[in-house]
């Protein structure tokens, strides 16, 4: 998503500036080109040797004296941008632009661009909660601007409120999630689910299963980073929650699966890669069960099926986490459950196991095919799986 792609990072005169630095690190890490262009007083607060370090690029401080790639200035670097991101955005950036002043080299960027264009804010609260603030947001976010809502807590001078730049990986999430605009599954909402349901046995303990959510959200994620809009329904994890989509929180089988039946309303696609437990206690004790007898009997039932029994005209993506049999158990799933494609792994495979960050799966689709990837890491597995469903997508847009 982010490899090959310029992406101009605007870096202006608040405190928080140094946490420019980790933008970029982070940016170029992922293979991006990052084009750092600092106002004047951004360059009190961290210095363009940092930057410049970081990306291997020259770094534009003066209107005057643009990098020598960029001998038109301000015009190409404007053409050049995938995307503009100001990170941090102070109130004064944030005011010539909704005024349409260009006076520095960045908001000249801005002006001459037609790429999306993102600001992160990062100020004094009051300055911030400020009336003309506030406005000049709107205007801005009215004209197409991306604004990446600012963090409430300590601020420098010591009050407690919003005004902290958003997170780092929040406004990295952003960029993803607007560079993705024009991808191929642009348009297309997609219900992601993830993580291992818990079903209560008392108010302290449950019956579960090792699934950590990654392969999940690293459906989610990619689906999002292709343009999808999505909704991902989790269930308890350790994960932090991904950024640009709507996301459902659940902890037993009946609620994912009135979870589910709600998003999937006007969804393209399902991909049902929670790890739903098969059973659940048939009685939920109301108090702690106390450990006084040598053994415990629990009387299970059946939690319901959710990819047999929802409805609508979507595709369905499975998932068969098996220990033998991979292949035939996870045919007979397909048709059982009447699915699209279903992801088959081996869970006694240490290196494709819950909890893992690789993952080597075989897809099984209803016309029968079989492709058996080799380990990959769990978000090349997403894109692979997404693969197909655009595949799947674009021949049902064909009939």
């Amino acid at each position: 998503m982010l490899a090959d792609k310029t992406i101009v990072l605007g870096i202006t005169g608040s405190i928080a500036a140094y946490k420019a630095a980790d933008i970029a690190s982070k940016l170029t890490q992922a293979g991006a080109k990052v084009e750092v262009v600092m106002t004047d007083s951004a360059t009190k607060f961290v210095a363009p040797l940092t930057l410049r370090s970081i990306t291997g690029r020259p770094v534009i401080t003066d209107m005057f004296e643009p990098a020598a790639e960029f001998k038109i200035g301000h015009i190409a670097l404007a053409e050049a941008a995938d995307v503009v991101v100001i990170a941090p955005a102070t109130a004064n950036t944030i005011a010539k632009l909704a005024a349409g002043i260009a006076d520095d080299m960045l908001t000249c960027v801005v002006l001459a661009t037609k790429a999306p264009i993102i600001l992160a804010p990062a100020m004094n609260v009051n300055m911030f909660e400020n009336s003309i603030t506030q406005d000049n947001l709107a205007k801005l976010k009215a004209r197409g601007f991306t604004i990446v809502d600012p963090a409430s807590g300590r601020l420098t001078s010591g009050k407690i409120g919003l005004g902290r730049l958003a997170d780092i990986d929040k406004i990295i999430g952003i960029i993803k999630q607007v560079l993705g605009r024009s991808g191929d599954l642009a348009g297309k909402r997609l219900v992601v689910t993830a993580g291992g349901t818990q079903e209560p046995i008392d108010p302290a303990r449950h019956i579960g299963n090792r699934s950590s959510g990654k392969m999940g959200y690293a459906m989610a994620e990619a689906a999002r980073d292709r343009g999808a809009r999505v909704t991902l329904i989790t269930a308890p994890t350790s994960l932090l929650e991904p950024i640009g989509m709507e996301v459902v929180h659940i902890e037993t089988a009946a609620q994912m699966k009135e979870a589910v039946a709600r998003a999937v309303a006007q969804a393209d696609a399902l991909i049902m890669a929670a790890a739903v437990a098969d059973y659940q206690p048939k009685a939920v004790a109301k108090a702690k069960i106390k450990k006084e007898s040598p053994s415990l009997t629990l009387e299970l039932i059946r939690t319901p099926d959710i990819l047999t029994e929802v409805k609508g005209d979507f595709l369905k993506v499975g998932f068969a986490a098996e220990s033998q049999d991979i292949v035939a158990n996870a045919r007979q799933k397909l048709e059982k459950k009447k699915l699209d494609l279903i992801v088959a792994n081996d869970i006694t495979d240490k290196e494709s196991a819950f909890g893992a960050d690789t993952n080597k799966v075989t897809l099984i689709d209803r016309d029968g095919k079989v492709d058996s990837l080799p380990l990959l890491t769990k978000r090349e597995v997403a894109d692979k799986i997404l693969d197909r469903v655009v595949g799947f997508l674009a021949k049902k847009a064909r009939k």
